[in-house]
């Protein structure tokens, strides 16, 4: 492992590497040491249900969306490898007239970006998925440019490209500890020897108040368990992926014909924890054959945990923090960080690489929590 970086990134993420794959592209910034403290896709990036949509409350979160599934779209032919990203869309469902509300307005500001979603009745939404139970079902919103990906050679695009323009990529190599001279990084202590360096990229995800505390930084994000299934293959017949905002239901159909989803479970231990539970399973099995009966019949092949990053706002944490020099968030992204990595890792490494200031870093900036600044975002599945 290289012993001197120009910068180290610790977490092997999706928003780890394509943070470095465009410090590399598109600022010449090869000297990149990528860290993990296990494989690629042994974290939330290699757990999720690969969801990738604009349909969010804030219009920051929209316009971002906007431009990563542009980058989706174009991801296979650009980095030579099949991601598999299909564009169903998403169909959300409400069931009490605060959530046709909160999706009212949801809608008026993805409208006002250029989003071609629309309000649809219950019935309207039956013609989506005409498999869709109605019973409870107040009201749904639509918008077919949204889509889902294959995690796994998301992540491995983004890592062999990055490795081909000079990015050094170190799984199974933990972060122990930092030197520092006053509030300067000079170099990160691995489980493998120091790494010199007077920048470090914090995303690590779940893990990334643990990194913080390295340094003495206190971050207000913490993991929370969220569990996942897929069931046996069946003939292609659900085209979006079907979310429901009262109580964090969401499945969709892969390429291989497996449903694949998960459900709000609230009763889950603190802390890291990527156990499965048969809790889980029980809410999940109740609440999708409430949603879609035809799928009562389907068995369960496997079932599997990733952790959520969650920050008291629903808001991520972004940009380097005040007390330490060099020192850069990309983390709480609150299950969102795999479908915003394409065009974060781009505006972050500009950020680091130009000093390009940004109003989102700024709102995003971890000062907010005691300033009181906090944020919010009502689009919030599981």
């Amino acid at each position: 492992m290289r012993d001197r970086a120009e910068v180290v990134i610790v977490g092997a993420g999706i928003m780890g590497l394509s943070i470095a794959y465009n410090l590399a592209k598109n600022h010449g910034l090869t000297n990149v040491v990528v860290l993990d403290r296990t494989y690629l896709c042994g974290g939330a990036s290699g757990r999720n249900g690969g969801g990738v949509r604009a349909q969010f409350s804030s219009e920051g979160n929209i316009r971002l969306m906007q431009e990563s599934i542009r980058i989706c779209r174009d991801f296979a032919r650009e980095m030579k490898i099949n991601i598999w990203f299909r564009q169903g869309g998403y169909l959300f469902l409400v069931r009490d007239e605060a959530g046709r509300r909160t999706l009212e307005q949801s809608v008026a500001v993805q409208n006002g970006c250029g989003l071609q979603t629309r309000m649809l009745s219950p019935k309207e939404a039956q013609h989506v998925v005409p498999e869709l139970s109605l019973e409870g079902v107040v009201a749904a919103s639509y918008n077919g440019d949204d889509g889902v990906v294959f995690p796994w050679p998301f992540v491995w695009g983004y890592a062999q490209v990055a490795e081909k323009l000079g990015v050094e990529i170190a799984p199974f190599t933990d972060v122990v500890g930092f030197d520092t001279e006053g509030s300067k990084i000079t170099a990160v202590v691995t489980s493998k020897g120091k790494i010199k360096t007077n920048r470090v990229v914090n995303a690590a995800g779940a893990w990334s108040p643990e990194v913080a505390k390295l340094l003495g930084v206190e971050l207000p994000n913490h993991p929370h368990r969220h569990e996942i299934c897929s069931t046996e293959p069946l003939k292609p017949w659900l085209k979006p992926l079907v979310a429901d905002l009262s109580n964090g239901l969401y499945f969709s159909q892969s390429m291989r014909g497996e449903i694949v989803g998960g459900v709000t479970n609230h009763d889950v231990p603190a802390g890291m924890n990527m156990d499965s539970s048969h809790r889980f399973l029980a809410l999940y099995g109740k609440a999708l054959v409430n949603t879609c009966p035809i799928l009562g019949s389907v068995k369960v092949l496997r079932q599997w945990a990733g952790c959520y990053d969650l920050t008291p706002d629903a808001n991520p944490i972004v940009g380097e923090v005040d007390d330490i020099e060099g020192f850069y968030q990309a983390s709480g992204f609150m299950g969102h960080g795999f479908m915003m990595a394409p065009v974060m890792g781009r505006l972050i490494a500009q950020y680091i690489a130009e000093g390009t200031e940004l109003p989102m870093f700024e709102r995003w900036n971890l000062r907010r929590f005691k300033e009181g600044r906090l944020l919010s975002e009502a689009m919030i599945i599981g």
